[in-house]
This record gives C-alpha cells, structure tokens and sequence, in this order.
C-alpha cells in the first residue's frame, strides 16, 4: 500500500522473494508497475482496502505510509483475517502524536529529551519560559516530516509556534549530537534490530535551509556502532514494545526509531511505525533473504529472526522538482531513467512521478530515489551520482553532498 519511493523500493524487494507470487499495489505508480500491478483504490479507506484483499485472496498485507495506519486500516484488515504488516490505530499513535510517545517515554524511563506538552498557542508559548535556546518546536500530530522546527532564537520559536495554530504542540529541549536512524522489527512481543542509516532533512548542501521529507539517506550508519545499537534496543526500542504490549495496543511492524547519539547515550528523538523515506530506499538493497516471508512472520507474531545484511554500503540521492519543499514545478519531463540503471549497483525507485501518455512526468516534490550498493560509502555515492546525472529531468534539482559528514571520518 502506498505510492511513493519507499514503496517502490518494498515492492521492488518484495518481488524478489522466493516466497511472493502474485504482487498488487494500491494506488502505486509507475515505478511501482514495472514489480507489481497497480489498483486504483484510496489507501485510507478500510473498506475498499478489505475489498481488494479479499478479492484477490491476499495472503499478506504491507501498509507503507503513515496516513492508513492512522486511519485504521490495520485493524480492519486484521478484524477480516488478512495478515497484515503494520500496527493498528491505536499503536500507531507513537508516531501519529508525538504527545503520546513523549508520555510513553516518561512512564517506562526511556531515555529522551525534556518535553512539555501544550494544547494551545497560548500555553505553547508560555512553555518556552522552561527552556534555553535552541529550543525545538513540534507540532504533535503527522507532518510528513516536516512538522519540526529547531528554532535558534526566542523570536523563531514564537514563530513557529504561531505558525502551528492553535492544534495542540511538544516543546522539547535541545539535544547535542548527532542524529541515526534505526529501524527494528516488532511482532507483539519481540523485536529484532533490522538496519540503521542517516538521512539528510534539510533541502540545501551543507545541512541548511529549510526541512524536507529527506533529501538522501545511506546504509549502514558507522556512527550508530554494534554497541551503541544494542544499547538503543534494550533501552529504547524494546522498553516500548513491553509497554505497548502492556497497554494492550501491542505493536507490529517496522518500528523506525529517531536516535540523538549524546554524551550520555542515545536517547530517542521520535518514533515512525513505518520505513522511513528515503531511507527505506536505501536499506532494501542490503536485506538479503526471503523477505516477504519474513514480513509474513512478524504480521502473524513471529517468531522472527533478523535478517542477513549485505555488508555493502548504499546511498540513496534525492531528485526533486524545482520548488519543494514549498510548491514544487509539476509535469517536467523525465527521460533516461533506464539508462540510469544500467550503471553497476544503481537502482532508480520513482516516488512522485505519473504518466503523461507514455511520457514520465514528474508529479511530486520528491520525483526519484536514485539508489547504488557499493563496497564502500564511497563507491556507493560515486555510483549513485553517475545515476543521477545520467538522467535527463530539466525541472529537478538534487544535492551534492549526501553523506558528507560519514565520507569526512572516512578519509
């Protein structure tokens, strides 16, 4: 289910296991066409989604993005005895309130930043009274990954604050460090580590301007070492498995969790209860295995075990239309994509693109994840710019410098 990067690079994966048949994605794309057929359905409607499983006898069903977890789809396909891969509503509300995690978090003791939850501008604004500056700004509900604001001065913070409305907030503290990605495994009651990576949220090189959805992502993230990992599994990731368990919503799925890497440790700065984008487009290129079996096990509670990685390293390099993150340009055309992939290692997963006639056209903010495996974090970033810049797509723009701060370390 879904039609951006992340699911072109799930199907992709997915239609490499020895264990998938048949493979249908709704809505999808056509990037997402050349692995699956595509069915024209809203994903956020639980009835239509129950329809179309039940029609084609789906054995398995992989929800991508946040927006029908939150709407319920989960549960309805469970409550119609469809194997589903994905946390229901009511777990989904680690990502769906960022409120709701941070209360998670102090009950159970794991460790995050300092928070105060307000339900008002009014009561926002005055919290900002208990913080220094920087301070950070988030907006409690979905935000496609930009609901954060990491506000620098007192004046920004306000204004971020009014931007928000009057919908209910988190003000947080600030925390030094550096920011990893790690994502594991749940299936109710156990959870595996499955990969980590770091991303690149700010539109500009250099790690400036404003944030986006992510503008490329690699795999693994060195930073995020064997030890510090097993840390965050048994301090963060699974004290919130046995307290949603607990609390009777348990949780199945991918849990992407948000790490800040500080002097004192990780501590968790969000959860996502779906693959990250582009992050997911990085990853699925180093799962080796049966993977839709795998996802199978963990939607029908296990047991799991985590599986082999390659030991490669990817990046994954955004191309966007001209515009985002404010008002991306529309129906610029794409050519060459194929030409791409014919580079050792590349692979091009296509988010928002349509077709006009037979012609590709961008219909997005982010239009392309072009993907390379590598040897190296080196290899891989070579190979994946010889993909972008093989493509022809006049109203796009990309940034140069993706893994920058690993490829520093490295040299």
């Amino acid at each position: 289910m879904g039609s951006g990067g992340r699911e072109d690079a799930l199907a992709w994966r997915l239609k490499q296991s020895p264990s998938c048949g048949t493979l249908i994605a709704t809505p999808g794309n056509p990037g997402i066409a050349r692995w699956a057929e595509c069915v024209a359905i809203d994903p956020c409607d639980p009835t239509a989604v129950v329809a179309l499983a039940r029609e084609h006898a789906i054995d398995l069903l992989v929800v991508g993005p946040e927006a029908p977890l939150v709407a319920g789809v989960a549960d309805a396909a469970r409550a119609a005895g469809i194997a589903t891969f994905g946390p229901s509503a009511a777990a989904a509300q680690l990502e769906g309130s960022k409120g709701f995690t941070k209360d998670l978090c102090a009950r159970a003791g794991i460790p995050t930043a300092a928070y105060v939850r307000a339900d008002s501008e009014s009561a926002a604004l005055s919290a900002l009274d208990r913080f220094s500056i920087p301070v950070v700004v988030k907006a409690d509900g979905l935000a496609a990954g930009k609901g954060v604001t990491v506000a620098m001065s007192r004046d920004e913070a306000e204004a971020a604050i009014r931007a928000g409305g009057d919908g209910p907030m988190v003000i947080e503290e600030f925390l030094e460090g550096e920011e990893a990605s790690l994502f594991a495994l749940v299936d109710g009651a156990h959870t595996v580590a499955l990969a980590s990576a770091q991303d690149h949220k700010r539109v500009g090189e250099g790690d400036t301007g404003p944030n986006t959805g992510g503008m490329g992502a690699y795999s693994p993230a060195p930073v995020l070492t064997p030890e510090l990992e097993d840390r965050a599994m048994r301090e963060i990731v699974e004290p919130t498995a046995r307290a949603m368990a607990e609390a009777g919503t348990p949780f199945n799925g991918v849990l992407y969790a948000g790490l800040m890497l500080t002097a004192e440790g990780p501590k968790l700065i969000e959860y996502n209860v779906r693959f990250g984008d582009p992050e997911c487009e990085a990853i699925m290129p180093r799962i080796q295995g049966d993977f839709a079996a795998l996802l199978h096990a963990v939607a029908t509670g296990g047991p799991i075990e985590p599986p082999p990685l390659s030991d490669d390293a990817t990046m994954t390099v955004i191309v966007a239309a001209k515009g985002y993150p404010a008002t991306p340009v529309k129906g610029g055309v794409i050519n060459r994509v194929e030409e791409a992939e014919t580079i050792t290692g590349v692979t091009v997963f296509q988010a928002g693109t349509s077709l006009d006639g037979q012609q590709l056209v961008a219909n997005g903010g982010r239009v392309l994840a072009v993907t390379a495996l590598g040897r190296t974090l080196g290899e891989a970033r070579d190979r994946a710019y010889r993909g972008v810049d093989a493509i022809d797509f006049a109203d796009g723009f990309h940034r140069r410098d993706i893994g920058w701060r690993e490829l520093e370390r490295a040299s």
